[in-house]
């Protein structure tokens, strides 16, 4: 995939606030930053949805976004109310992000604060294939957490 169509919605994006970018030569995630027109005063335990200002378009069915949060921010308590958002590859409408304050104190989030980062990955659509037994491995059936028993 060499190009990501997007639409802005909101003028501040790539006049006033960069377009969703890449922040180091290496970064996995696109920041997305918070489209509000005034502070947002994020109690704890509460949740709002969000505009990142733009619609996007993937057209290429072998790729996804994700959505995820930041890491700092998360360490403070502010996640995705959905943990992880998903953008499927024919989806055409505005990316918004649900922002959670998980922690015990208020969030104040800015306008044009980056709130999210989104991350493209390739996406894997195996035929389901319905059969009688698996082949044995080491594991087998054993339960939820059973590699971590001596």
């Amino acid at each position: 995939m060499e190009q990501l169509q997007i639409r802005i919605l909101d003028p501040r994006i790539g006049k006033l606030w960069p377009l969703p970018h890449y922040a180091s030569e290496d970064a996995a995630g696109m920041d997305l930053r918070a489209c509000l027109e005034a502070p947002l005063h994020l109690l704890p335990n509460t949740v709002e949805l969000i505009s990142a200002g733009f619609a996007m378009h993937i057209a290429d069915p072998g790729v996804t976004a994700l959505l995820l949060p930041r890491s700092g921010l998360g360490h403070r308590g502010l996640v995705l109310g959905n943990l992880t958002g998903v953008i499927d590859a024919d989806y055409q409408g505005p990316v918004k992000m649900s922002l959670w304050n998980r922690g015990q104190e208020a969030i104040i989030i800015e306008p044009g604060e980056r709130v999210a980062q989104m991350v493209l990955v390739p996406v894997i659509r195996p035929k389901i294939l319905v059969v009688e037994t698996f082949a044995a491995t080491e594991r087998g059936s054993a339960g939820f957490g059973s590699t971590g028993q001596q």
